[in-house]
């Protein structure tokens, strides 16, 4: 079964409450198997627009994070973020065919 991954690109205008999102975010990450590949580390942004912070989360499954995404549990955390970032959001499935030779 192919891995689902939430890709986001996140402005934060306030820190310090945006730190309330990520305590509560946690609760529904963990529920739904949640892994972070990237999470507002280093990187450059050689063609197109950026946002200051970047994230990667990979799910068990696509149906898991569409099912994270739309829980009560993180729709509750992200009433939190709301108010204080902007953010790009996807939620992709992961690609299981063929890779350049």
């Amino acid at each position: 079964m192919p891995k689902g991954y939430c890709l986001g690109r996140v402005d934060v205008a306030d820190p310090e409450a945006y730190k309330a999102y990520v305590a509560a975010n946690a609760e529904p990450f963990r529920k739904y198997g949640a892994r972070f590949l990237v999470r507002d580390g280093r990187c450059e942004n050689p063609e197109g627009s950026s946002r200051s912070r970047n994230v990667v989360i990979e799910f068990p499954s696509y149906q898991a994070a569409l099912d994270c995404w739309s829980s009560p549990e993180y729709q509750r955390a992200a009433k939190l973020r709301h108010p204080v970032s902007t953010i790009d959001l996807v939620i992709a499935e992961e690609y299981e065919g063929p890779q350049p030779a």
